[in-house]
């Protein structure tokens, strides 16, 4: 299932953001490859920690509780790290490094719709 991202503001965050809900999607994730190719964003549920091993490119997180409530955002995470675990958040939001800027800020409430 793929959906779009919308912030508060209503402005367009992913277009086509791919959804990661079965065990074996979300233990993937983005690894290996070179970059996102046909899509904006990976939304991985549930989830509340992520990593970036055997990444190749930077991205932007966002971590949501269950409303779609921004818990926390990490702009241009580099390959090889480790965030902390936050017991709040219930999904996160993967996109390109250096899209979200200041766009979104911790406690927005994000739009998720379905697209297909």
């Amino acid at each position: 299932m793929r959906v779009k991202v919308l912030s508060e503001k209503k402005e367009v965050l992913g277009v086509d953001v791919e959804i990661a809900s079965t065990m074996f999607s979300r233990m993937k994730g983005l690894m290996f490859e070179n970059e996102m190719k046909g899509y904006d964003g990976l939304l991985i549920k549930p989830c509340n920690q992520i990593h970036t091993f055997f990444m190749k490119y930077n991205i932007d997180v966002v971590f949501l509780d269950k409303s779609n409530k921004v818990v926390k955002v990490i702009e241009n995470l580099k390959p090889w790290r480790l965030t902390p675990l936050y017991f709040s958040a219930s999904k996160v939001l993967e996109l390109k490094g250096n899209t979200i800027g200041a766009r979104i800020q911790k406690g927005e409430t994000l739009e998720v719709v379905c697209i297909s």
